[in-house]
């Protein structure tokens, strides 16, 4: 029976970032009010956090840059490599627990407790470059994931599809010369932060195991679908990956307020599901979820128990 595993801990509301600031601790707390009236926690596996090892870290960030994320955090400072990347005294030790959190879940899924699984963290990763903090993000969740189920479990093959409305463009960095990620990327284009066009395919080893997906304002779901049908589902049955890993970010909802793309709910169901069929096939059912944006609070939470759902199906 297929068992779908579940990271969350209150550590994450502790990166404070401000009032009117959209990656909030409201939308994990909104979240969380969700999955509970929903009666999802009786089913699912709770998986523990914990603080992520610094050479963790330099698995895709130089240590010189970690290094400058935790003086400039323990200086006092308000902001951190840009204006959008509030920080607190906190943010450090969070971003840490994030990172731990999301390797535990990876834990999970490898060893078969868990089939598949969904990390509801802050703050998001997809943003972070190797020496360059950006777009709410300080830590590449996902990249991070990616290069620890290869370095710990021989995994050879891993794919990341990022859904997020905003291009990854951390993650692409990280893999862009590499042949083992294929990183698949749809997003609203031209839009912050301005890379991810459809030219960008990787280079060296690289070349061919990025794809990206730009999409222009005022898309909607038959777009997504189309895309999904045409492009990543058949690029990914021919990269066969013995893991899925998702950016999973739900600002491109037609309700987020930070977005111009028109997706319904539902598409997050159908996405997932669309994922799992390919994990199914080629990856023993291994598929984990980072979260990434969404600023709406209650399309966040909607978004959640959308993946979660689809997970949770036999």
């Amino acid at each position: 029976m297929m068992k779908t595993a579940f990271l969350y801990d209150d550590v994450f509301l502790e990166h404070e970032t401000g009032e009117g600031h959209p990656e909030r601790a409201e939308r994990l707390r909104t979240m969380l009010r969700r999955l509970e009236e929903g009666g999802y926690f009786g089913r699912v596996l709770t998986v523990p956090t914990r603080a992520a090892d610094e050479r963790h870290l330099e698995l895709i960030h130089k240590k010189e840059y970690v290094e400058r994320v935790k003086r400039g955090i323990e200086s006092g400072e308000e902001f951190f490599d840009s204006i959008d990347n509030t920080v607190c005294t906190r943010t450090y030790d969070v971003a840490l627990y994030a990172v731990g959190g999301c390797l535990n879940m990876c834990d999970a899924v490898m060893s078969g407790r868990a089939s598949n699984g969904f990390c509801a963290v802050r703050p998001p990763g997809h943003h972070a470059e190797s020496q360059k903090a950006g777009g709410f993000c300080f830590f590449n969740n996902v990249a991070i994931a990616a290069r620890y189920v290869q370095t710990e479990y021989g995994i050879t093959r891993v794919a990341i599809v990022d859904w997020d409305v905003h291009h990854g463009n951390g993650t692409q960095d990280a893999f862009q010369e590499d042949d083992s990620v294929y990183y698949i990327s749809l997003h609203q284009y031209p839009y912050y932060p301005g890379t991810g066009a459809e030219a960008d395919i990787g280079y060296g080893r690289g070349l061919g195991y990025t794809l990206n997906i730009p999409v222009k304002a005022g898309s909607g779901n038959s777009h997504y679908l189309q895309a999904f049908n045409e492009r990543v589902l058949p690029e990914l049955e021919r990269f066969r990956p013995e893991v899925v890993l998702v950016s999973a970010g739900f600002d491109a909802h037609r309700d987020d307020p930070l977005s111009s793309i028109n997706l319904t709910g539902d598409m997050y169901y159908r996405f997932t599901k669309m994922l799992k069929d390919v994990a199914h096939r080629h990856a023993s059912d291994r598929l984990i979820a980072f979260l990434e944006g969404g600023y709406n609070v209650d399309v966040c939470a909607d978004g959640a128990e959308q993946v979660i759902r689809a997970l949770l199906e036999d």
